[in-house]
Formats: structure tokens, C-alpha cells, sequence
């Protein structure tokens, strides 16, 4: 942002929403095929692994899981000169997210639903390219697909959740959603439905965060109350206000009540695929930084680490969130860029806004020399060939907290110190 004061808008939406659903059994099937290589002995070391394209489309009781792969039995196995996927396990998967996720509605349901299963085997021409080669002694996979890839990071919700170095409108539109979820699965807001999105607008002052001057909840809920009556939005405002109001620092919440807006069509009862046709990798702008930073444009969910179009996006998280953490930058934007069939990028790009401590061209000299962007480097360093992603799959890929089983490995700042050393 060139100017200092302004207003800035990030949207999020929840685990129930119909995109959000079907990013999560894309993301659940890919964990199933990693899982099935680690029982087999498959390592992250290992470069004949799963490969992975998996599209999820969901509608008023219809699931249909499309795309390419490359796989182990019983996920996969072999009928003639190609590759069948296991129908029943991949619908047995599907069902198991929707009812996770809270659905047994007449229009969408987990044991209700008609689930169809279209995955087949991976086109040969891909795996030419992506398949190991040597080079100058050592095997390295090509690119998954082309395209550019960035990762951002900046210290502006460091004061609300330290190491999340995420944009502060993006940060608490998701937080909204979250605490809102959590209080539906514990009973607390019995009747609230999963669908839901958050739209939160931030007040930037000197180009820091001081408040939201709107917010925006669209929440699905039973038509009635548990005393017959029926649901009006003012009463679902009441429901859900001091939720809302939790999950933002104090003093932020709008002042005046026409500032927060509550299901603002008037009534959200049919919701989910039921009300809105849902297809994974659609809210790519929810899954990185809300609009706030750039975007490649390719989707994540359902595809495994050798596209650059997921494991490039978290390296360049990685390493940008690590320029802020060893106090290099305020703000940094990274893009890369590759080829499909090479490893090597195209290029690389380091932006500090203005913010940084040194040069930006050193970094880009220095970046890749500690932590090599080759498709094998990435997937091996970050350890991405775990069964860690559908839980990437609602609330953000970014701002979160590494787990202890290797999931959120990019959001580390490990290599702060190590950069520090190599700009003194």
C-alpha cells in the first residue's frame, strides 16, 4: 500500500462452506494416499511416491471426486494397461469428511449423498516430466506444472498471536469463523448449521491496524429455536455477537450496530452444497493472505507436493515469513516461477515494500543458496509427503501453528538465524 491511511477487506469462510468442503475431501484423499505409502515404507526420501490430482465437486446430494493420480493399492490398483481407483474407499473417505463436518440435511448428507468417483490414473506425458532425472549426479523431480507462486509475510498481527506474521484483516476473519465453529461442535451454539463466511474491514492508521470499521457474518442456522420460534436476523445477531466479539482485540469490535451486519439477505436456513454448488481450489484468496498480497492463481487442495502450485507457495511462505523473523523486513513478498518437467526455477523475486534492512537483490542471491527451491529440496525439507493437509484445508493455509506430526512445516522460522548470519 503506497498511502498510510486507508480501509482494507478480507473475507473468510467456514469448514461448512460447499468450496471449503470439497477442498477438504480433495485434501483428505491425498492424505489417505500418503498414508498408504508410509505403511508400505514410502519415505519423504523416496521419489516413487504418490502423485496426486484431485478435484471435488459438491451439489445438493452429490459428491463427485475427479482428477488424475498415481498410487499404491488399495487406493489404486491395476486393471489391464492402466490405473482404477478404489471407489468404495474413496467414497468411504468423502462421506467421513461431510460428517465431520456437521451435514445431515435433507439436501446434503453423509450417509444421504450420492458420491461418484472419477479419479483414473496419470497422464504418462505428466510423469515424463515430473519423474526424477539425474542431474549433475544427483536425481531432482521436474515441476509438477508451470506458473509463478508467492508467500508473504508481514508483522502486523505479531501484538494478536506471536509468529503469525500474517495480515491483520485476513488474521481475525478467519479467527471470527473459527471461534464460531468451535463453539457449534461444542454444543455452545446449538443451532448454527456449518455453512458460514466472515467479511472483516480494517482501519489502517500510519499503516498500522487500530479497528474494524465493518463486519460481515453470514452464518446458516436452524429455522427455528429449540421453543418453536422461528428465526428472525436480529436474534441471530444476538446469538452469535459476543462469539464474534471475542475473536477481535478489544475495542475493535464496530460501534455502531448498523456496522455489523448479520445474515444481511435475511434468512441463511438452506445452506452447504444444498444451497450453493461447491468445487475445490475456488477460494484461493481465503487459503493465502485475503487479497492483501499477490496470488499465482493455481489452488492447493488435492494436489500433491510435487505441483510447485502447493509446495513452491509454501516455500515461498517459508521463506518470506523467515526474512520477518530475523528482522530483515516489516513485509516481504516472494514469487517464484518454474516449468513443468524442471526443477530449477525461472526466477525469484524478493520484495521488502520499502521495509528492508538490506539490499533486496542480495536476498534473492542468498534465499536460494540456504534453502534450495527445487520441487525434491522443497518436498524433503518441509517434509510434505505426510498425511498433514486436510487440516490446511478451512482457515488458511498461513498463520498457523507448526504441528508436532510435521503439518504447518512451513510456517517455521528456523531459518531466521540462519539468514541473519548470511546478510552480516
Amino acid at each position: 500500500m503506497a498511502h498510510k491511511n486507508y480501509l482494507f477487506t478480507s473475507e473468510s469462510v467456514s469448514e461448512g462452506h460447499p468450496d471449503k468442503v470439497c477442498d477438504q475431501i480433495s485434501d483428505a484423499i491425498l492424505d489417505a494416499f500418503l498414508e498408504n505409502d508410509a505403511k508400505l515404507g514410502i519415505s519423504d526420501d523416496s521419489l516413487v511416491n504418490t502423485r496426486l490430482g484431485c478435484e471435488t465437486l459438491c451439489t445438493t446430494n452429490k459428491i463427485v471426486i475427479a482428477g488424475e493420480g498415481r498410487g499404491q493399492a488399495p487406493l489404486f490398483t491395476k486393471f489391464g494397461n492402466h490405473a482404477v481407483a478404489n471407489r468404495e474407499l474413496l467414497t468411504e473417505i468423502a462421506r467421513g469428511v461431510v460428517k465431520d463436518i456437521g451435514y445431515d440435511q435433507d439436501g446434503f448428507s453423509f450417509h444421504g449423498a450420492d458420491v461418484e468417483v472419477l479419479l483414473h490414473g496419470q497422464s504418462p506425458d505428466i510423469a515424463m516430466g515430473v519423474d526424477a532425472k539425474k542431474k549433475k549426479g544427483e536425481e531432482q523431480e521436474g515441476a509438477g506444472d508451470q506458473g509463478m507462486m508467492f508467500g508473504f509475510a508481514c508483522t502486523e498481527s505479531e501484538v494478536y498471536e506471536k509468529n503469525s506474521f500474517m495480515p491483520a484483516p485476513i488474521y481475525f476473519a478467519h479467527k471470527i469463523l473459527k471461534v464460531l465453529s468451535e463453539k457449534r461442535h461444542s454444543k455452545q451454539l446449538f443451532d448454527l448449521q456449518p455453512d458460514a463466511k466472515s467479511q472483516v474491514t480494517v482501519q489502517y492508521v500510519n499503516g498500522e491496524p487500530v479497528g474494524c470499521t465493518k463486519v460481515v457474518v453470514s452464518t446458516q442456522h436452524n429455522a427455528e429455536t429449540r421453543n418453536g420460534k422461528k428465526y428472525t436476523p436480529a436474534m441471530v445477531k444476538d446469538l452469535i455477537a459476543d462469539a464474534v466479539g471475542s475473536a477481535l482485540p478489544e475495542g475493535w469490535m464496530p460501534k455502531r450496530p448498523s456496522d455489523f451486519l448479520v445474515n444481511p439477505t435475511g434468512n441463511f436456513v438452506v445452506g452447504g452444497p444444498d444451497g450453493d454448488c461447491g468445487l475445490t481450489g475456488r477460494k484461493i484468496i481465503v487459503d493465502t493472505y485475503g487479497g492483501y498480497a499477490p496470488h499465482g492463481g493455481g489452488a492447493f487442495s488435492g494436489k500433491d507436493p510435487t505441483k510447485v502450485d502447493r509446495s513452491a507457495a509454501y516455500a515461498a511462505r517459508y521463506l518470506a515469513k523467515n526474512v520477518v523473523a530475523a528482522g530483515i523486513a516489516e513485509r516481504c513478498t516472494i514469487q517464484i516461477a518454474y516449468a513443468i518437467g524442471v526443477a530449477d526455477p525461472m526466477s525469484l523475486l524478493v520484495d521488502t515494500h520499502g521495509t528492508g534492512k538490506v539490499e533486496e537483490k542480495k536476498l534473492e542471491k542468498v534465499l536460494p543458496e540456504i534453502f534450495r527451491l527445487t520441487p525434491t529440496n522443497i518436498r524433503r525439507s518441509l517434509k510434505l509427503n505426510r498425511p498433514i493437509y486436510r487440516r490446511t484445508s478451512a482457515y488458511g493455509h498461513f498463520g498457523r501453528a507448526p504441528d508436532r506430526d510435521g503439518g504447518f512445516s512451513w510456517e517455521k522460522v528456523d531459518l531466521a538465524k540462519e539468514i541473519r548470519s548470511a546478510l552480516s
